[in-house]
Parts: C-alpha cells; sequence; structure tokens
C-alpha cells in the first residue's frame, strides 16, 4: 500500500490520509514512522495547537481538540508544511505535501463509531496515555461540532485545490446548530 501512494503523488493528485494513513504518507514520503516499547498512545480527545499554515489552510478555525485512536507516530516529510502540533509524544498532528494531507486525528469519528471503537477495542484503553470510555463519548459532544465543520470547510478546499487560498471569516460562524443536530442523532441512535 504504501508503495502505491508514490502514484497519486507523482501524479499531485489530492491525497488524504487519516491517522494509519498519515503514518504511511509520511512513510511514502520518505520520513520515520515510529512507536513506543510501552505503547503509549493517543486515544480519545487531545489538544492540538494548529501553526499558521494550518490556520490558513480553509475558511474555517482549524480544530483545537481531536479525537485520536493511535500508538505510533511520525517524523514530518521533507518539503511537508505542518499544520498541527501537539505534545512531545506525537509532536506531528497535521502537515501538507502538494495536494496530499495527513492527518493524525480522525475527524470522521462519528458517535457510533466512537462506541464501537471504545467497546471492541478496550483493551488498548488501558494503555498509557489513554482516556476512559466515559471521556470519549462525553468528548464527543463538546468537541465535534467544531471539528465537523472544519471538515465541512477543508474537503471542499482539498479536493478543489484551494487550500490556503482562504481567508477565514472575520468572525467564524456558530457551530452551535451542527452541535444540536449531532447530539439530536446520536440520542435517537442511543435510544434505538
Amino acid at each position: 500500500e504504501i508503495a502505491w501512494l508514490e502514484t497519486p503523488l507523482a501524479e499531485d493528485k489530492p491525497l488524504l490520509g487519516l491517522c494509519l494513513g498519515a503514518q504511511m504518507l509520511a512513510r511514502a514520503l520518505g520520513a520515520r514512522v515510529f512507536g513506543y516499547d510501552d505503547k503509549r498512545s493517543e486515544i480519545g480527545y487531545y489538544p492540538i495547537e494548529p501553526t499558521e499554515a494550518g490556520e490558513r489552510l480553509c475558511a474555517a478555525r482549524f480544530p483545537r481538540t481531536v479525537y485520536q485512536w493511535h500508538s505510533d507516530g511520525f517524523d514530518l516529510p521533507r518539503g511537508a508544511d505542518l499544520l498541527a502540533t501537539s505534545g512531545t509524544n506525537f509532536p506531528n498532528q497535521a502537515y501538507r505535501h502538494g495536494r496530499a494531507v495527513g492527518l493524525q486525528f480522525h475527524p470522521e469519528v462519528t458517535y457510533h463509531m466512537m462506541c464501537r471503537w471504545t467497546h471492541r477495542g478496550a483493551e488498548r484503553l488501558t494503555r498509557p496515555g489513554a482516556l476512559s470510555r466515559p471521556e470519549h463519548l462525553g468528548g464527543w459532544f463538546q468537541h465535534d461540532g467544531r471539528v465537523a465543520a472544519w471538515l465541512e470547510a477543508f474537503l471542499p478546499a482539498w479536493l478543489e485545490g484551494r487550500l490556503g487560498e482562504n481567508a477565514r471569516p472575520a468572525r467564524p460562524a456558530s457551530p452551535l446548530p451542527q452541535v444540536r443536530e449531532r447530539e439530536a442523532q446520536a440520542a435517537r441512535h442511543a435510544e434505538a
């Protein structure tokens, strides 16, 4: 799979790597991918800090707290622009190399996915750095609206080759309607 990534990279096609995909993309670009002997992880919601390039990526504000589910990290590939960083264990959280973007986090996660992952992968929640299941589920209600608003602005800009061309609005739109809708969806799902 890593060798295949050279094709869209050579053709300058839009390429998005999420979590393992970001690690594979980093490796295809010649960067080191690493883990820790003690299996330390980022599993749950963690704060990240966007760089100036990250803030200019699309019209929405880059999220400050994102959902993670990984025990491996990567060095920044040569020639890539760092978009977001975090603490010392997994400092590279997002990067851009041409039209390829790697995100160490999971902006696509739904409440249902999180319930499934934290149930089926419960043993991983005992690793150093992993948060408890209630912290995962509560974090979704707290952070998903902002992540979803960013993703809705990011995806079209990425696919249309407009990353970094949009100035953020002076006053970002409120994520509250999206949060309310996602909460309603989660509540309907929980009742089912």
